[in-house]
């Protein structure tokens, strides 16, 4: 057996795995949410958005991209360069989108709770949803029109085009994360003053409630943070690759890439490690009892 084939058999496997983990954990959210009455919030809803674009990360983007990693005599490989690219982009922006929209739900939850529901109903995340997925679409395909240059010794390699290049990263990540974090800044500030006067306060429901928009927004910070971990190496490559005359390997370009990935992942394992409510509803999920009897209005705990 060749070292070739060898690679390539232990590459479709880790990939497979992968991609299995990514689709389980993200259809387990997705069920939990779209089931269980209890988890029918705004804030759920942006986090189902989410979900989904991770779930078609595992399903569409990686597998697709092993088999042009693998294959070096597609036929109409350009073509399935472009095509691939349009996933990628389109479901990276989607991801991004979602936290930004997230953020701002977590600040007006939070920084404004007396407007929070008039502000951030059920109709006006439906709005954000529609937004997030349209712009993703039309961003991704403008970039995989413009900026793939399918080069004979670069392979499939995006952003050849350094105007573009500037353009795509400007809007997507850095201006999404740059308000995420101002944003989460300002939550932080917030929660911190509201948490000393919360003490001075002997109303045990404001204080539960308040202790509650705190550990959700914390927890969503984590999505983020835990994002920008797993995608800034490749972003800060993308930057500085066309004014280094795309001298970065592109082996390191792929493993950043992956890296990047592999964060569709780790989102189910975020909430199931931080709320209970989703831990019942996995635990319900997998061990089938929502097929045995109707638990869509019982309570998560």
């Amino acid at each position: 057996m060749s070292t070739f084939t060898t690679t390539t058999y232990l590459l479709c496997i880790v990939v497979g795995c992968l991609s299995v983990l990514i689709m389980f954990g993200n259809l387990l959210v997705i069920i939990s949410i779209i089931y269980f009455k209890q988890l029918h919030t705004p804030t759920n809803y942006l986090i189902l958005s989410l979900a989904v674009a991770d779930l078609l990360v595992g399903f569409l983007v990686m597998p697709f991209s092993t088999i042009l990693a693998v294959s070096s005599c597609w036929y109409y490989e350009d073509l399935l360069c472009k095509v691939r690219t349009t996933f990628d982009v389109f479901l990276t922006a989607s991801s991004i989108s979602n936290l930004c929209f997230i953020s701002v739900d977590r600040y007006y939850a939070v920084c404004q709770p007396l407007r929070y529901r008039a502000k951030i109903n059920v109709c006006v995340v439906m709005i954000m949803i529609l937004m997030i997925w349209t712009v993703s679409v039309v961003f991704a395909v403008t970039v995989a029109i413009l900026g793939v240059d399918q080069g004979s010794n670069r392979g499939c390699v995006l952003f050849q085009n350094s105007s573009l290049a500037s353009v795509g990263l400007v809007f997507t990540p850095y201006i999404p994360t740059i308000t995420m974090l101002i944003i989460y800044l300002k939550i932080l500030t917030v929660a911190q003053r509201q948490a000393r006067s919360i003490q001075n306060t002997t109303c045990q429901s404001k204080k539960s409630e308040r202790k509650m928009e705190r550990k959700a927004t914390k927890t969503l910070a984590i999505v983020m943070g835990v994002f920008l971990i797993c995608w800034t190496p490749f972003f800060l490559c993308m930057t500085f690759n066309p004014s280094s005359d795309y001298t970065i390997p592109v082996a390191l370009m792929a493993a950043f890439k992956w890296l990047g990935w592999s964060n569709s992942m780790l989102n189910p394992f975020i909430y199931a490690f931080f709320y209970s409510w989703f831990r019942s509803a996995f635990r319900m999920i997998i061990s089938g009892k929502i097929f045995q009897e109707d638990f869509v209005n019982s309570k998560l705990l």
